[in-house]
């Protein structure tokens, strides 16, 4: 199947980008979005306050119809993890059966700790379920520049489809039926970003950041494949990549929600009402809680969750750390 119309469900920044994607791949494109200001916007002037300085194709077509936009080859679903049930609730009167669903948000959902395809599947069941991760910032991919992708799903030819559709001179996804591994790269690597955040905002230098990575890439490898995850996905471009980004740059919010935690800010005020959403927040206590039920050890995790929740300051949690069992590295 060509996936010639392609439907995005998400207005904010990553949802414009890959509506852009899919609009310079030569599909015709709807982008649902709630904000009826941003859709007049997109449609009278090509342009989005997500996406500052960013010139939208002009082929993109915005509505605030949801049924609209379900009118679809392919949907991409690009709204935050925890709202993933809700939307898939609301999209179900709509969505033909069989259509794919291309879960685009990294998260696990707060409360049960299912993955999103999981959430998906409880929801939307007559939907065909795949994921798109990897290394990508919004503004790099709507700026055109080059960006290497991993869609999954359970069927490889759907997972091939998928990435023909989208694939363009600076957009190459690589196709993958690993749907495991692609989701706990990049629901992990959100919350690994925050610790390597608080070092550099505490300034404990690029050695402590260095190996804080190494060692949260240990932790996201031993959950990922408890739970049956390939360890040539784990060490792409949803595994490690995505994590060498998030933990190395402030355009990752998630860094950038760290390196105001290591500067002294409280969590209280970084996620007060009207603040920007940080998926590894929402993560963090759900990959503790999933690790405990797989008999796996999360202590950089452990360490963010219990900051989070006021129960350890940056330096206590960083010397928990640094005091655990020597041992030998695995």
């Amino acid at each position: 199947m060509k996936f010639d119309r392609i439907g995005v469900v998400g207005g904010g920044s990553w949802g414009t980008a890959l509506a852009l994607v899919a609009a310079r791949a030569g599909r015709t494109v709807k982008l649902y979005a709630r904000d009826r200001d941003a859709v007049a916007s997109i449609n009278r002037s090509g342009e989005t306050p997500r996406l500052p300085g960013i010139k939208l194709d002009p082929a993109l077509d915005a509505t605030n119809d949801l049924a609209e936009v379900l009118e679809a080859d392919a949907v991409l679903l690009v709204t935050p993890a925890q709202t993933t049930r809700a939307l898939a609730l609301q999209m179900k009167p709509y969505l033909g059966a069989g259509i794919p669903v291309v879960l685009c948000a990294k998260g696990l959902e707060h409360g049960s700790g299912a993955l999103l395809t999981d959430v998906l599947a409880d929801a939307l069941p007559e939907a065909a379920a795949a994921v798109l991760s990897g290394p990508s910032f919004a503004s790099d991919v709507a700026k055109g520049l080059p960006t290497a992708v991993t869609i999954a799903a359970d069927d490889a030819g759907l997972a091939d489809n998928l990435a023909r559709a989208l694939a363009s001179d600076s957009f190459r996804p690589y196709s993958s039926t690993d749907m495991i591994g692609v989701q706990i790269g990049g629901a992990l690597k959100n919350v690994l970003a925050i610790p390597c955040g608080a070092i550099v905002g505490r300034g404990l230098g690029a050695s402590a950041q260095a190996a804080l990575t190494a060692r949260g890439f240990a932790e996201l490898s031993r959950l990922a494949k408890a739970m049956g995850a390939r360890t040539e996905t784990l060490t792409g471009l949803s595994g490690l990549g995505d994590l060498v980004l998030t933990s190395s740059s402030p355009q990752s919010r998630n860094m950038a929600f760290g390196i105001e935690i290591g500067r002294g800010r409280s969590v209280a005020e970084l996620t007060a009402p009207g603040t920007k959403l940080v998926e590894g927040v929402h993560t963090a206590p759900v990959a503790v809680e999933l690790g405990k039920r797989r008999g796996v050890e999360l202590p950089i995790c452990e360490a963010v969750a219990a900051v989070l929740a006021g129960g350890l300051s940056v330096d206590e949690a960083l010397q928990v750390l640094m005091s655990r069992p020597l041992k030998r590295e695995i």
